[in-house]
């Protein structure tokens, strides 16, 4: 809204200096500067709201069984309010509004937020012990795949003239000149990249920092992707697709990173606030959502690294102890806990230890995602 103010003034006025709110870099700044200040205002005034309301998060019995997280329970929970918050509003200030990208992600972002919002409500409020039921929570995340895979398929003119010739296209990481293309099967790929990413960040989401920083790092990596994405001479000189308008997805990915170091000053150890399914199912929305609509959805496994193997801990457990129960009776596992980060904490390590750590892998493996664009 305030691009559309400094627009209609500099064309009304043509005031001095108005004709910095056409640059993205600008605005972008704008965005993290109003989000860390919005996290900073609304977030101590969310955290004494729902502790007032006695709205916190229950114990994990797996956890505190081991002697893990017994003094977590209790602590308010439901804070991805706060960073929707302070995602949504800088995007509607500084952000195009009228762009389509800008569009799609917040309605991504916004509507896994509302899925995970109400399974929050039920565990926390409504006291119900699983929260939302699974094939509900599945059936949102499936929706909103739906709603934005058939989007980029059947109205590609809504994006960019010639963007028809490459809707159903990605790039392929480490390959200078050749593109993957998913056709008919497009649809329920976006489907499952959008349900993979969203569960993924919520499996993270188990330590104090965890989530919301290695969330923070891939979403720099990402602003950055996007920049140049948008940029035609800097897509051009490093040989990747161009797409007229995805340059505006910075601000959003600018207004997330604010957010996401607004909320750390609270989900740090110790947490004052967790971010709940509300913030976690939002986020992972948000990865997902951004890396699709740049054509990056292979870098995934390599940017959200993190995420990746945290998932791939949680299935390789399950079916190794189904494996076994069926084979010899009882059920062995290959981690001491999934999802990985659990393993490691019963392992001996320190919570903050931990988390550190995984930040310095998620910054080593943006590095590596950023060097795919030059090492092809």
């Amino acid at each position: 809204m305030i691009y559309y103010l400094a627009e209609w003034l500099r064309q009304l006025l043509d005031p001095p200096g108005f004709g910095v709110f056409q640059y993205i870099t600008f605005r972008a700044a704008a965005a993290a500067i109003t989000a860390l200040i919005i996290s900073f205002v609304a977030g101590p005034k969310i955290i004494k709201f729902l502790r007032s309301r006695q709205i916190g998060e229950q114990a994990k019995l797996e956890l505190t069984d081991i002697g893990l997280h017994a003094g977590k329970a209790g602590t308010p929970t439901m804070g991805g309010i706060i960073v929707l918050l302070a995602l949504i509003v800088p995007t509607l200030l500084w952000a195009k509004l009228m762009n389509i990208y800008v569009i799609l992600i917040l309605i991504v972002t916004t509507f896994l937020g509302m899925v995970g919002f109400l399974d929050d409500y039920l565990k926390v409020i409504k006291k119900k012990k699983h929260g939302l039921i699974g094939k509900y929570k599945l059936a949102g995340q499936v929706t909103i795949g739906l709603l934005l895979g058939s989007t980029i398929y059947f109205f590609p003119q809504w994006f960019s003239m010639d963007f028809h010739t490459i809707n159903t296209f990605t790039t392929v990481p480490f390959a200078k000149y050749f593109n993957f293309d998913f056709g008919y099967f497009y649809i329920p790929a976006v489907i499952f990249i959008l349900t993979a990413t969203s569960n993924a960040v919520n499996l993270t989401d188990g330590l104090d920092g965890l989530a919301i920083g290695t969330v923070g790092i891939a979403t720099l990596a990402i602003a950055l992707i996007t920049y140049v994405t948008g940029n035609s001479t800097f897509s051009s000189y490093l040989t990747i697709t161009h797409l007229s308008g995805a340059g505006e997805l910075t601000i959003f990915c600018a207004a997330l990173l604010g957010a996401a170091l607004g909320f750390l000053w609270f989900n740090s150890y110790p947490a004052q606030i967790f971010l709940g399914d509300t913030g976690s199912l939002a986020l992972g929305g948000a990865i997902g959502g951004l890396m699709i609509l740049i054509k990056k959805e292979f870098l995934l496994p390599i940017l959200g690294g993190v995420f990746f193997a945290e998932t791939i801990s949680v299935i390789i457990q399950v079916l190794y102890f189904k494996y076994t129960r069926k084979r010899y009776g009882e059920g062995r596992r290959i981690f001491l806990i999934a999802p990985l980060h659990h393993h490691f904490e019963k392992a001996g390590g320190h919570e903050s230890k931990i988390v550190l750590r995984f930040y310095i892998i998620a910054v080593m493996l943006a590095i590596i995602a950023m060097a795919t664009f030059k090492v092809r």
